[in-house]
């Protein structure tokens, strides 16, 4: 596999951490029957012990009343959570690529994407509620009115950014539209500490993603090791995508990729600085 190597101009600095096991008993309660929910296929149920959605939104600070905004949602794994918690009260947006402006494989994944969450949100009022979709232009990334948003969550893409080069614009657009003392969420492939950035694999360096948001003016607030694996080595043939839920490589060696799981994954909070 080839890569590209980039260098990370900032060192991983001493992170404040906070405790994977601080999930409020508010959002727990708010939480559980939708975690449970039927519209949730057995599927992707199968995957909160990957993916930890509770212990995870707890520590971004979701609630309900918020005005959260979710960054290319893909198929709407978290949108089945996040839309039903914040049904009556708060707003939920998923924010996806508008697919006119690209071309070949690119626009025909993410017409196919745009295609199946609005089928999705339309297929079930009863629990999406006026969950909105809104499209924007990779090229110039926005994702709605200025200081419009309690939070922006973004799951498993600063990768694809990386590698397409825009993710300094994305980070811009988050700043712009939270609020002061809004909060940026970010969980991604995290790379062995001291690698270098490498395209193509899936993993990042979280001092990269601290780098991209303190240049963007964000303060990061704390660090979870929620979703970490250690059983992950990251030293797969065909990058992350090695590993469930996409197992790139077939059946070759598919149990020994199942025993180990999806990837270790770092979890950042970041705060949009009070004016």
């Amino acid at each position: 596999m080839t890569v590209a190597l980039l260098t990370v101009t900032m060192a991983l600095p001493a992170l404040p951490v906070q405790a994977a096991d601080t999930t409020s008993s508010t959002l727990t309660q708010s939480l559980s029957p939708i975690l449970a929910g039927n519209w949730r296929s057995e599927k992707n149920r199968a995957r909160d012990v990957y993916r930890h959605p509770a212990e995870t939104l707890a520590f971004f600070g979701v609630q309900p009343g918020q005005h959260l905004i979710e960054i290319t949602p893909g198929g709407g794994w978290y949108t089945e959570i996040l839309a039903p918690l914040l049904k009556t009260s708060g707003s939920y947006t998923a924010a996806i690529v508008s697919p006119e402006r690209l071309e070949g494989q690119n626009r025909e994944y993410y017409e196919k994407a745009r295609s199946g969450l609005a089928a999705k949100l339309a297929g079930d009022s009863e629990h999406y509620g006026k969950a909105r979709v809104v499209e924007f232009d990779v090229a110039k990334p926005s994702f709605g009115a200025a200081g419009s948003a309690d939070v922006v969550l973004s799951f498993r893409n600063v990768h694809n950014w990386v590698d397409a080069g825009n993710e300094k614009a994305y980070f811009k657009a988050f700043f712009e539209v939270l609020k002061p003392g809004g909060v940026l969420g970010i969980v991604d492939h995290r790379a062995i500490s001291g690698t270098p950035l490498e395209k193509s694999t899936g993993y990042l360096p979280d001092s990269y993603v601290i780098q991209l948001a303190n240049e963007a003016g964000f303060q990061l607030a704390a660090t979870s090791e929620v979703n970490a694996n250690p059983k992950d080595t990251k030293n797969h043939p065909k990058g992350v995508w090695t590993l469930p839920p996409t197992l790139a490589m077939g059946d070759q060696d598919k149990d020994k990729y199942l025993a180990i799981g999806e990837s270790d994954r770092f979890t950042l909070r970041f705060v949009k600085p009070a004016r």
